[in-house]
């Protein structure tokens, strides 16, 4: 158990399991949250349109792209999570297949939100000895480690959404 602070400022905080904490701050960043920037990547990218999310600004990443990006990670780790192996490579991060119509994007939009839901609910499943292993081999580090990059990860990367957003609008 570990002393995690509430989200409400100034509360005393509470004790609660690793699995309850990761799975709070997944659904933070992925689904519900507004505790750190505000919103959320599920908030930001269903509220676009296949044009939106596929336009191209200067040299960064298209929107789509980097939904594809996160959702790569999310099935690779939970694979995993379900007791499969880890296939993914960062090398193919970001080989997303096109995005040529307003299906295709609704697609995957609609992919990243059933499966970060599902991967929310798998953390939230595991007993803290597990979460405290090592994740696949030890060179990785412990499941709890690359939860917690996956979480830090997604931030990054919905910070550069919200921004393109703005560039786009």
């Amino acid at each position: 158990m570990v002393v995690i602070r509430n989200r409400k400022p100034f509360e005393k905080p509470q004790k609660m399991n690793l699995n309850v904490y990761l799975a709070d701050r997944l659904r933070e960043v992925f689904t519900e949250g507004k505790w750190v920037l505000g919103t959320n990547f599920k908030e930001q990218i269903i509220d676009l349109d296949w044009n939106q999310a596929t336009q191209k600004i200067d040299n960064l990443n298209t929107i789509a792209n980097l939904t594809f990006h996160i959702h790569y990670y999310i099935a690779g780790v939970a694979k995993v999570l379900k007791g499969g192996t880890l296939d993914i490579r960062d090398k193919y991060s970001f080989d997303s297949p096109p995005i040529k119509s307003e299906q295709d994007w609704e697609n995957l939009v609609n992919t990243f939100c059933r499966e970060s839901e599902e991967f929310i609910e798998l953390v939230e499943k595991m007993p803290d000895k597990k979460i405290l292993s090592d994740f696949v081999d030890k060179q990785y580090g412990t499941y709890y480690r690359n939860i917690d990059a996956m979480i830090e990860h997604t931030y990054y990367h919905l910070g550069q959404i919200i921004l393109i957003k703005k560039r786009i609008k």
